[in-house]
């Protein structure tokens, strides 16, 4: 069995003002991102179907292109492929939960340390 704790998951700074902590099994991804407020926001896509949900704080998310404000207990759905972004509002960090299916395979190499991966 695998199993761990959030408090002890390596903190990755992904870039200034962003942050995540992952854990991945066979099939999927659960990763913890904290969106500072003033991160200059990156568009991008995956291969990766992505279930996000706001842990605390708000702010926007742009899905293709539709944008949506966001706070604390809104979930969404990034499908496979589709540009997407999210910015922190006000003077607090935003924290989202997001489920990646299939596994992100370069989260697991940085986040947990594979070699391999």
């Amino acid at each position: 069995m695998k199993k761990a704790n959030i408090d002890e998951l390596k903190l990755s700074d992904v870039r200034p003002g962003v942050t995540r902590r992952s854990f991945s099994g066979e099939g999927a991804t659960l990763a913890w991102g904290t969106l500072s407020p003033g991160h200059e926001p990156r568009p991008h896509t995956h291969p990766h179907e992505q279930i996000v949900y706001i842990v605390s704080g708000h702010g926007q998310f742009t899905v293709g292109d539709e944008t949506a404000d966001v706070t604390a207990g809104d979930m969404l759905v990034v499908p496979s492929g589709v540009l997407h972004y999210a910015v922190a509002a006000g003077d607090e960090p935003m924290v989202d939960l997001s489920v990646f299916n299939p596994r992100r395979d370069d989260y697991y190499a940085i986040d947990e340390g594979d070699p391999g991966a």
